[in-house]
């Protein structure tokens, strides 16, 4: 039977113990309604905005009605007494498995269908009682003395009471402790963890000698040689020492990912166990007591922990929050040295970025024309889908192998690059000021970059592909554009299409493209591809060791971006046609083909069209260019903070900082100064 009854409102403490005891006892004394009605009285409906909650009231009362301290303590002592709860210590809020998807389809489903534990645990208890998410937000805001002096009053007995631990609480701690530390040192024995610490190999696990020293202090709690521990006792310091070293070897292993790499699974390994590392070090210190308040403090810290673990223990935020840092860390860690070939500083980079951009342009002129050409294929959405794809695919991997620069595909990476900038400006620069001014010029170096780069690719590809369809049709006589230049045209204005809301779209698979680029190359470092292709002794036999060599340096760093822009050319060739199947107006429009599309639209027109024409259909240029940025580069720079914890009142600060330097040197946002003085930030 649920506890959530139709909801009663109460003027005080006193009326819940008038509806509840009965002829000197509680009614229903075995069940959780009395205790329900007391927590719910002082619930607030907004726990975040309230500043503090007191229990005044209700120790004033226990303290007038000694007869209702005692009926509320008797009642307490029924229901609560006996009920295990290392199961929920152990396992509440730690992740159970290394697989990430099921981690997040089980909690997603306790939160539609909550688990209801045995009747006789703790954890049945609490679910019933505090059932919301946030109760342990109001209940932190209790004054700790308040809650040491309702402990008093109502006389519960102590964590310690018993002679030995074989009973009572801190035998349920010592059970969840053991659980902990024998999963912990299983899997740190895992080969993928393994790999990740190599140093540590020829060294005993520090999780071994961590379980070995608690079994020692477990034996003399449970055999009744002492009732708790001394924070001087060898036993308990050599654990501390060793529990200190258990720490740093997942530290060294996060740390060493830069070096191996590392996939979410083994974040995931690596992540369960640091979360048992840190509920082993609360749980420690429910074993120690140095002076005689400690032994009722801790008792009610352990309560207060209980109700902690049990609210949070469904937490899908915090679940996808701590398992994505490291591996979106090691992700951008990759975007942002590709980055820093996407950021100018001098004349000469200028214009270099020109020249690659425009190399660029020269291949979409192409593409666009292969696009028209396919678009007249009988085939299916499907085959359209296939065919569209790899087109853009196969583009987008030659613009990527000639070195060439398209523009949209910079602020994935060069996102990146510029939190590594502001992470380093917060460790190495004391003044705030020189941090926001260092960016500002960073910021204004990537402006003129992406400016530049725009600036090419539109001139060449419009160019291109004018040309292209004249040689066409001066050799065949076909003006392949005769009868799809309303729709190109079309296409491409704001006004009388969803190109803004498409242009969104192409920056989410820009954003995404990024991804892809740094999950290869951070999965392949972890799987030592590059390496076996190197020591593979078949292409030594073959094409000698040399070549093996230079091959697997060549993959190294080029097989990420391939398979980016191979997977951006999917995206981008099937996205109208996934919308066709699932009846949505879905579609991508890119800057460099809107320019080479209004091209071939025009001259399919004759050159025969309105000013007005032309004027939406650069506008359109202009906001396809913006969203393209706008979109790929806030999802970069998102992923990029996250990565790092940098806080997001961080960008307001910036935001400033670029005006102002907007506003002293505008002309810096388009063109390189003559003579750079601007600070380059590596």
């Amino acid at each position: 039977m649920s506890l959530i009854k139709k909801q009663l409102t109460y003027k005080n403490v006193n009326e819940i113990f008038t509806k509840y005891i009965v002829d000197d006892q509680v009614v229903l004394q075995e069940r959780l309604y009395f205790l329900y009605d007391l927590v719910r009285y002082y619930r607030p409906r907004n726990p975040k905005a309230v500043a503090n909650i007191t229990l005044r009231e209700l120790l004033d009362h226990l303290i007038e009605f000694d007869k209702h301290r005692v009926i509320l303590a008797n009642y307490l002592k029924n229901i609560l007494s006996g009920r295990s709860f290392h199961r929920m210590v152990s396992d509440a809020g730690i992740l159970q498995d290394s697989d990430f998807l099921y981690e997040i389809r089980k909690r997603i489903s306790a939160k539609i269908l909550p688990y209801q534990p045995q009747r006789d645990t703790l954890e049945y208890a609490l679910n019933q009682v505090f059932y919301k998410e946030n109760d342990f937000v109001w209940i932190n805001k209790i004054p700790l003395a308040e809650l040491i002096e309702l402990v008093e009053i109502l006389q519960i007995k102590d964590i310690y009471s018993f002679e030995k631990a074989d009973d009572g609480a801190l035998s349920e701690i010592l059970y969840a402790m053991g659980l902990l530390t024998q999963r912990m040192s299983g899997r740190s024995m895992e080969t993928s963890i393994l790999n990740m610490i190599p140093k540590y190999n020829h060294l005993g696990s520090p999780f071994l000698g961590f379980e070995n020293e608690f079994l020692e202090i477990e034996n003399r709690l449970r055999k009744g040689e002492i009732q708790f521990v001394d924070s001087n006792d060898l036993n308990y310091k050599q654990m501390v020492i060793l529990y200190n070293q258990c720490v740093d070897l997942v530290k060294h292993a996060y740390k060493n990912s830069a070096t191996f790499g590392i996939t979410l699974k083994v974040n995931q390994s690596l992540l369960r166990i640091r979360q048992q590392l840190e509920r082993i070090q609360i749980l420690m210190n429910f074993m120690v007591v140095d002076h005689s308040k400690d032994r009722i403090e801790n008792t009610v810290k352990l309560s207060l922990r209980l109700i902690e673990y049990n609210c949070y223990k469904n937490n899908i935020s915090k679940l996808i929050a701590e398992s994505t840092q490291v591996v979106s860390y090691e992700i951008t860690q990759y975007t942002a040295k590709t980055g820093e070939h996407y950021i100018t500083e001098t004349a000469k980079e200028y214009f270099s970025m020109f020249k690659a951009s425009m190399g660029a342009g020269l291949v979409v002129g192409f593409l666009c024309i292969f696009k028209v050409l396919l678009s007249k294929a009988n085939t299916s959405d499907f085959g359209f889908a296939f065919l569209y794809s790899l087109n853009y695919a196969f583009g987008f991997i030659v613009i990527y192998l000639c070195g060439f620069a398209l523009a949209t595909k910079q602020p994935a990476m060069t996102a990146s690059t510029i939190i590594k900038a502001i992470e380093e400006g917060r460790k190495n620069q004391t003044s705030t000021t020189e941090q926001h001014s260092s960016f500002a010029k960073l910021f204004a170096r990537l402006f003129r970059s992406q400016f530049i780069a725009f600036v090419g690719n539109v001139i060449m590809a419009f160019g291109v592909a004018l040309l292209l369809i004249w040689v066409i049709d001066s050799i065949t006589g076909i003006n392949i554009t005769d009868t799809k230049w309303h729709t190109l045209l079309k296409d491409s204005s704001p006004a009388h299409s969803l190109a803004i809301f498409h242009a969104a779209i192409a920056g989410v698979f820009l954003f995404l493209s990024g991804i892809i680029s740094g999950n290869v190359s951070n999965k392949n470092k972890h799987n030592q591809v590059y390496y076996r292709i190197q020591e593979n002794p078949f292409l030594k036999s073959t094409i000698g060791a040399y070549k093996a060599n230079r091959l697997a340096g060549w993959l190294e760093k080029k097989w990420p971006g391939i398979i980016s822009n191979l997977w951006f050319g999917v995206f981008m060739g099937s996205t109208h046609s996934i919308g066709i199947f699932l009846g949505l107006n879905l579609d991508i429009r890119h800057i460099t083909f809107v320019s080479g599309n209004i091209a071939l639209g025009a001259y399919g027109a004759d050159f025969q069209l309105p000013w007005i024409t032309w004027v939406w259909c650069v506008l359109g240029l202009f906001f396809v260019g913006f969203m393209n940025f706008i979109v790929s580069f806030g999802l970069s720079l998102g992923l990029a903070f996250r990565s790092r914890n940098i806080p997001w009142t961080e960008v307001f600060s910036l935001q400033k900082s670029v005006w102002k330097h907007f506003k002293k040197q505008p002309l810096h946002f388009f063109f390189p100064p003559r003579k750079s003085k601007e600070t380059v930030i590596n």
